[in-house]
C-alpha cells in the first residue's frame, strides 16, 4: 500500500513538472519574435470576418502583432476609423494600420495591414474553401 501511494506521489510530481515545463515553453514561444512568413494567430476584423495575422516584413513579437491588429479592429467597430468602411490609415500603439481597398482584398485575400518603419503584419482572410460554394 505504501509503495502504491509513494508511486502515485512521484507520478503526480512528474505530471506537475511536465505541465510547468510545457507552460514555460508556450510562454517563451509567444515572447519569441516571428520572422517574415510567421503566422501569429487568428482573430477577427472589425466586420467580424475571421483572419490570420501574418508577419509580412521584418521581425515582430506575435503578441504585439495580435494586440495591434485587435486594437485596429476595435477602432473600426467603434467607428473611430475614417473613410469608407474604416479604410483610412490610423495609428495603433505606434503602428500605422489601414484596410485594403475591396478589389485588392478580393484579389490577394489581405484584409488590412499594420506597419512600422521596420516591420509589417497583414490580416489575411481565413475563409474556408467552401465559403464561395
Amino acid at each position: 500500500m505504501r509503495t502504491n501511494r509513494l508511486a502515485r506521489r512521484w507520478l503526480a510530481v512528474g505530471a506537475v513538472a511536465g505541465l510547468l515545463a510545457g507552460l514555460a515553453a508556450c510562454s517563451s514561444a509567444q515572447a519569441t519574435p516571428g520572422a517574415t512568413g510567421t503566422s501569429c494567430g487568428a482573430t477577427r476584423t472589425g466586420a467580424d470576418v475571421p483572419v490570420v495575422i501574418e508577419v509580412a516584413k521584418g521581425t515582430v513579437d506575435c503578441a504585439s502583432a495580435m494586440r495591434v491588429e485587435q486594437g485596429y479592429a476595435a477602432m473600426i467597430k467603434a467607428g473611430e476609423v475614417p473613410g469608407n468602411g474604416g479604410g483610412a490609415p490610423v495609428t495603433v500603439d505606434g503602428w500605422k494600420c489601414q484596410g485594403y481597398p475591396t478589389p485588392e482584398a478580393l484579389e490577394t485575400g489581405d484584409a488590412s495591414q499594420c506597419h512600422t518603419a521596420s516591420a509589417e503584419v497583414v490580416a489575411v482572410w481565413a475563409l474556408s474553401s467552401s465559403a464561395g460554394s
